[in-house]
């Protein structure tokens, strides 16, 4: 059984981290860029840890220098998405890969990534939002920038400011400046914790910088009353399980605590995060959740409707994929 064609929304993923291997290769040959070390003998992306996956990361984002290059990603990653049915889709974008963070260069890149996202809804039927993020591990200095760009582009394809990156690097607080700018703005906010940081982080995020979704979450598994304080806030986590498995953040499908956390009452989305990197699709993701865990069409409707309702898009783009996901 496979669960392709179903409509999907999918909240958690970053733009560049979607590229396909092939996609950065032949960028890297129009470049004379030398990124053989990133890939592995299949094709694929090739890290070792977490640490690592950042910078073969980095390294791929060498190869996207222009608001072209991100026209082309855009595109590429959209065809590639659509196919797994998503009709609805978030991506983290961050400022530093799109002229490093200067705001006349970022509106450049966004106007491309925009006019991608406008082609991709007229022709594949799937819709793309952006949410500026922040690079936790450049430090709090270096997202003040970001979050400026987040604030001044902040409209219809801008929806939401967050922060991704090296989750070890400071605490939430110490970003707090950059949230509080674009909260006053009336963004939606979002921030990557409890992947590796435990359920102390997540408790950190959602204290010290007000965040109405968490990126993976799942170390809140930990701590009963923090999963109950999630639950009774209504704060969403944006749950990667392929990528939690992949990168050794649960042990196994089997131990991922995304059941627990459900049952618990905490709202709970499912997204690929890096797809490529971590050998997974929207697709494999409910295949998995079926095959672990007994997941039906039923299950995923529920998730979708939760995504739906967590997603940062006005109300006019949510009626329309709420039709979408109609067809279930």
């Amino acid at each position: 059984m496979t669960f392709q064609n179903i409509p999907k929304i999918e909240l958690h993923t970053h733009l560049e981290g979607c590229a396909p291997p092939s996609f950065i290769k032949g960028l890297a040959a129009e470049k004379n860029i030398d990124l053989s070390k990133i890939f592995a003998s299949d094709g694929g992306y090739a890290f070792r840890d977490f640490d690592h996956f950042l910078q073969v990361y980095e390294a791929a984002c060498t190869t996207l220098q222009s608001p072209e290059d991100f026209r082309r990603l855009t595109m590429a990653v959209l065809e590639e998405t659509a196919k797994h049915g998503v009709v609805y889709m978030e991506t983290f974008v961050s400022p530093d890969f799109c002229g490093g963070g200067d705001l006349t260069a970022w509106r450049d890149y966004l106007a491309a990534m925009e006019d991608a996202a406008n082609e991709a809804e007229q022709t594949l039927g799937i819709t793309l939002k952006g949410i500026v993020t922040g690079i936790r591990h450049f430090g709090p200095e270096a997202n003040k920038p970001a979050a400026k760009c987040a604030v001044e582009t902040f409209g219809n394809f801008i929806t939401g400011y967050g922060m991704a990156g090296g989750e070890m690097v400071g605490r939430p607080g110490d970003y707090a400046y950059s949230f509080d700018m674009a909260r006053e703005a009336g963004m939606p906010l979002t921030c990557h914790a409890g992947e590796w940081g435990g359920a102390a982080m997540v408790a950190e995020t959602i204290r010290d910088l007000g965040v109405e979704r968490i990126g993976h979450g799942i170390g809140a598994i930990k701590d009963p009353a923090l999963v109950e304080e999630i639950a009774e806030k209504g704060i969403t986590l944006e749950v990667c399980p392929g990528s939690n498995v992949v990168l050794k953040a649960v042990d196994s499908w089997g131990n991922h605590p995304i059941v627990k956390l459900r049952d618990k009452g905490v709202k709970i989305t499912v997204s690929t995060d890096d797809p490529p990197f971590f050998h997974t699709t929207m697709t494999d993701e409910y295949d998995m959740l079926n095959q672990t865990f007994g997941w039906d069409n039923d299950d995923f409707k529920t998730i979708n409707e939760t995504a739906l309702a967590a997603a940062f898009c006005d109300d006019d783009t949510r009626a329309r994929i709420a039709k979408r996901l109609e067809t279930q």
